[in-house]
């Protein structure tokens, strides 16, 4: 008889068409700011943290896949985008995109790679000012900005 895992996470892209469960605890979360990371994301870097390849169950839907490199695949939603796992194709680990968890405030980032890519602003974000939405938006645009994407939970 086939023992039963338990899930440890669970995440998916913001329309909700691929959802993934980790079986296990996902370890070595990291920043990359390498430029390719950069494009995949659109953004100052990726936030990645993962399993080993066993671990990751794809429980909806299937992600589109970019090989980026020879030693490289990309996995995205194929519907909205979403960028979902970073994968070494002679690992057996994969990567899941931080912010495609459904809790990403429970993984903290540990280390930075490919700092020779971090782009200046990155060292001042954290000095700029701040607001929360509903400190400047008026109850119409409230209404107007609710969520369509997947809730965080199947």
């Amino acid at each position: 008889m086939a023992e039963k895992r338990e899930i440890t996470m669970s995440g998916g892209c913001q329309c909700g068409a691929v959802r993934y469960a980790l079986m296990s605890e996902p370890t070595h979360a990291s920043i990359c700011h390498c430029r390719m990371c950069q494009k995949a994301f659109g953004n100052y870097f990726a936030s990645l943290t993962g399993v080993p390849r066993k671990d990751l169950v794809w429980t909806k839907g299937q992600p589109g896949i970019f090989r980026s490199s020879e030693a490289v695949e990309r996995g995205f939603c194929r519907d909205c985008g979403t960028p979902l796992f970073y994968s070494y194709l002679e690992d057996d680990r994969i990567s899941v995109s931080i912010g495609s968890l459904d809790e990403p405030g429970r993984v903290t980032p540990e280390i930075q790679y490919g700092l020779e890519n971090r782009l200046p602003a990155f060292q001042m974000l954290h000095t700029l000012p701040g607001q929360r939405t509903d400190d400047y938006a008026t109850p119409a645009q409230l209404e107007k900005m609710a969520s369509r994407q997947h809730p965080d939970h199947d």
